[in-house]
């Protein structure tokens, strides 16, 4: 029994480590996080930002450009490009499909000339 008690804490324990550096890097973004948010919630929005990041890139932009300090944008180069924020009673469903919503308009807007 004690076994398994020992390989149940240390998968715990990985857990969090885990869903503490993923909640790090979004908090970079500026993401707000409630603190309730499971490691799979929060695997989600970050790969939903990553694939709004590389839609930015491949538009010509670049999203740490447009992300000012916090997450909180005061003039991006190009409004499309910025990040959209989560508001602080946004579910995670609902974020990353706004998330979705902005990556569809960011690859459809033209390119930006260098």
């Amino acid at each position: 029994m004690t076994q398994q008690h020992d390989e149940g804490a240390r998968q715990d324990d990985e857990r969090r480590r885990v869903s503490g550096e993923l909640a790090d890097r979004l908090t970079t973004y500026g993401v707000r996080l409630s603190g309730t948010e499971d490691a799979e919630e929060l695997l989600a929005m970050l790969e939903a930002i990553d694939r709004f990041g590389a839609a930015v890139e491949a538009r010509g932009g670049d999203l740490m450009m447009d992300e000012g300090p916090g997450g909180h944008t005061t003039e991006p180069d190009d409004r499309h490009f910025a990040l959209p924020m989560r508001a602080d009673d946004e579910s995670v469903p609902h974020y990353v499909e706004r998330l979705a919503r902005a990556t569809d308009e960011v690859r459809r807007h033209p390119r930006r000339a260098d």
